[in-house]
């Protein structure tokens, strides 16, 4: 039987796969204010995907 519904992703692999697509669009566009701002869209996404590991990470301590 087939699966009418595809296992939704993940909040990180759905901000992954938008960092991937605009710095693909970045890459076509030309020099400027509008490329940089597509630049600035996917940092915010790979940021925004890696947020939780970083907070969770073992490296971290709490507050004594």
């Amino acid at each position: 039987m087939q699966h009418l519904f595809s296992q939704p992703e993940s909040y990180k692999e759905h901000q992954i796969g938008q960092a991937r697509m605009l710095r693909e669009e970045a890459q076509l566009l030309p020099s400027g204010a509008v490329r940089d701002a597509t630049i600035l869209a996917a940092r915010r996404a790979y940021t925004a995907a890696h947020l939780d590991d970083w907070a969770t990470s073992p490296g971290l301590q709490s507050p004594t």
